[in-house]
């Protein structure tokens, strides 16, 4: 039998509260004996982190899922077992849990409409087995309602993508270390000799900067915890009581150590080598060595692989003779992150992806181009079709006017050399000829 939240740990169901060393000035902590408040969730870091917590959320609302949580071990979780008692479930929980599913398939099929619009827009072929991934967690088949499949793929999916989410941190954090050094050597191609030789000089001083620091205690060690003792507590180090300790640093007093509270006693350490003030300390990297040591310190004391410390591993491990003799603790720059083959492939798929970037540049601008000539062509057939019916119009105006009709005297009315015809009276008085 085992704890729920071992459970909610391994799938991320019941984060705890981010765990700081406490100040305190007693040299003796007793456990607290009021009923704590359950700590608030934090983000996984999973893409369906919200919908992985509300489902389980409401899971532990029904009395009877949540007593088969108490008596099903961790192996039998992960074949499913406890997948099929959703069938047993309360009606309003299945409700509720199938407008969830609703939810999440609706943001999904959004989220994938908005990624093949950017891919469409950027000229990119849409990678479809990648978005399909998105629906790993539900059977996305049946978007209507929540069945034992869909517990059963969340379980699998979580379970699955968070014990590889170190791995991809740490993956991450070499493509961040590779990049960095690859902007400094292209910065450096851009400089004159004496202006390259000075820079070179300055990387090379703050890397010495950086490496010359304290001694770095063993994570987990009896040192470094004493450290923790004396300088985060307040308490004397001949007092140390890895009991007290545990209950000192439990901070959400479940009993265990989880990642985040494991990560928080490692401050002390980190503080030594990281300043954010310097400019030869990167806060990156702090987080690199924190990540390293919360893995050494569980793959040493978690005995049961639960990604949680227990108390009795906890003290099982301070009576080891590593806890009081262990060996020095090499820190980032004394482990290379990564081979100059590794960064020359890396620099190799940087130079691919600008070579595609340009070409789908220039195909933008040759496409541009063409659309820029074909709207010129049609502003010009348009200001020449306005012309022709301007042309029609002045035609049909002038049609539609009647014509001036102007009386033309005759001959006889007219006398040679005078423009002015004569009289009716006049033109009896003339002779006639025979």
């Amino acid at each position: 039998m085992w704890r729920p939240s071992q459970f909610f740990l391994i799938l991320c169901l019941w984060a705890c509260l981010d765990a700081l060393p406490v100040a305190v000035d007693k040299t003796k902590v007793s456990p607290p004996v009021e009923e704590l408040e359950p700590p608030k969730s934090v983000d996984t870091g999973l893409h369906y982190d919200r919908y992985l917590r509300e489902v389980i959320d409401f899971l532990e609302k029904d009395p009877h899922f949540r007593e088969k949580l108490h008596n099903t071990d961790m192996e039998d979780i992960k074949l499913g077992k406890l997948a099929k008692e959703l069938d047993f479930v309360s009606h309003h929980v299945r409700t509720k849990l199938d407008e969830l599913k609703r939810q999440e398939v609706n943001r999904l099929r959004t989220l994938i409409k908005v990624k093949q619009d950017m891919n469409g827009e950027k000229g990119m072929t849409v990678d479809h087995q990648a978005l399909l991934k998105q629906f790993e967690h539900l059977n996305h088949m049946n978007p209507h309602t929540f069945e034992v499949e869909d517990l059963d793929r969340l379980i699998k999916s979580a379970t699955n993508d968070l014990e590889n989410f170190d791995k991809e941190r740490h993956e991450d954090f070499k493509r961040y270390e590779m990049a960095k050094e690859h902007d400094r050597r292209e910065q450096l191609k851009t400089l004159d000799e004496d202006a390259r030789k000075k820079e070179e000089e300055h990387f090379e001083e703050i890397k010495k900067k950086h490496a010359d620091h304290p001694k770095i205690n063993h994570p987990g060690s009896q040192d470094q915890l004493k450290e923790v003792w004396e300088e985060a507590d307040g308490l004397d180090p001949n007092d140390f009581d890895p009991k007290t300790f545990f209950n000192l640093h439990d901070t959400n007093g479940d009993g265990y150590f989880d990642e985040q509270e494991l990560e928080a006693l490692f401050t002390k350490e980190l503080e030594k080598v990281y300043d954010p003030t310097h400019e030869e300390d990167d806060m990156m990297e702090m987080e690199e060595e924190r990540l390293r040591m919360r893995e050494h310190v569980m793959n040493e004391v978690d005995t049961n692989r639960d990604r949680l410390v227990s108390l009795d591993e906890f003290i099982m491990a301070t009576n080891r003779k590593e806890f009081l003799e262990p060996d020095g603790w090499e820190t980032l720059e004394q482990n290379p992150i990564y081979t100059e083959e590794e960064l020359r492939e890396f620099e190799e798929h940087l130079a691919r992806e600008e070579q595609d970037l340009n070409l789908r540049t220039n195909d933008l601008m040759k496409q541009r181009e063409e659309l820029e000539r074909q709207q010129e062509q049609l502003n010009a057939q348009k200001m020449e079709l306005q012309q022709a019916v301007e042309h029609m119009e002045r035609l049909k105006t002038q049609k539609t006017e009647p014509p001036v009709q102007a009386k033309v005297p005759s001959a006889v009315e007219i006398l040679p050399g005078d423009s002015q015809p004569m009289s009716q009276g006049h033109q009896q008085d003339l002779p006639t000829h025979s």
